[in-house]
């Protein structure tokens, strides 16, 4: 299977002052998806412009034809099933069944205290999660949902006429832990890694291909567990997190050589941060584009 490309667009810019032609461009460069962000403020642009993930989908969704659109990663930090699948719903009619759903399980960043609640304990978090894609799944795929739930309920919540993509939008899940893996064996039509986070400050790029390749096994258990063939689910890499950090974006043989270790790995699409001048994702614009157009010819 030849390895799909997609780019991931960080909501930092006015929709009217480059914003819009990112997404544009984006589509005009072939990549298979545009995906951004959902948090409410993220790391080193946290005191900078950083816009909602779903309004931005939508104005996307307008804004192109063909481009495949999602979040990667939407999470339950400051979220709710019942009104999250409401608006997928929109946004999926809007876009003429071009969404996708990247879902994780979410972290101890900004997000997890800003609408004043106490961090979630490890084991908190995976609760809530556990019940979240469940009734997301549910929400998308039935006309009335009522779920008495621990951490998330819904009382003859309404999704009528559901999603334009049947039998609804499909999940990315993001997962490394065993009951993440579940999840996205059991719901996923994809699933998402960015590495292991224990290797990106002193670990090697040979490190990291294995340690992947490890989580792809532990996926593969969980699909059997459940009588499913992993080989169902595309798996997706989001890349800037392995220790080979942002050389592979440096040339189009250097990022060859990068797709091509983790599509031997069996992965699917690898998605590109697009470059920000003077951050943790700076790339030279003309590189990153060469590679847009010419790496997939050489990927096959």
């Amino acid at each position: 299977m030849s390895l799909r490309l997609s780019t991931v667009i960080l909501p930092v810019d006015r929709w009217h002052e480059g914003g819009r032609a990112k997404w544009q461009r984006a589509e005009e460069l072939g990549f298979h998806a545009a995906y951004t962000y959902d948090h409410l403020s993220w790391r080193t642009f946290r005191d900078g412009p950083w816009f909602g993930a779903l309004p931005t989908l939508t104005a996307a969704a307008t804004a192109t034809e063909r481009l495949r659109l999602g979040t990667l990663v939407t999470s339950p930090n400051f979220r709710h099933p019942v009104t999250l699948a409401k608006e997928l719903i929109s946004l999926d009619d809007i876009s003429g069944g071009r969404i996708t759903l990247g879902i994780g399980a979410g972290g101890n960043g900004f997000d997890a205290t800003a609408l004043g609640q106490e961090p979630w304990t490890p084991k908190e978090r995976a609760d809530r999660f556990g019940e979240f894609v469940p009734l997301l799944d549910r929400l998308f795929t039935e006309d009335a949902v009522s779920e008495p739930g621990t951490h998330y309920s819904a009382d003859e919540a309404r999704n009528i006429p559901g999603c334009v993509q049947r039998p609804r939008l499909p999940f990315a899940v993001a997962a490394t832990g065993p009951r993440g893996l579940k999840l996205a064996a059991s719901h996923g039509q994809a699933w998402v890694t960015t590495g292991d986070p224990k290797l990106y400050e002193e670990g090697t790029p040979e490190q990291s291909v294995e340690a992947v390749r490890g989580q792809i096994g532990k996926l593969g258990t969980a699909c059997d567990a459940i009588g499913r063939d992993v080989a169902e689910l595309d798996k997706l890499l989001l890349t800037g997190f392995t220790p080979d950090r942002g050389r592979p974006l440096q040339s189009l043989g250097a990022f060859v050589d990068f797709a091509g270790r983790y599509q031997e790995l069996g992965f699917t699409e690898l998605v590109l941060h697009w470059p920000i001048p003077d951050s943790d994702f700076a790339a030279d614009i003309e590189v990153f584009e060469k590679i847009a157009t010419e790496a997939p010819g050489q990927l096959v």
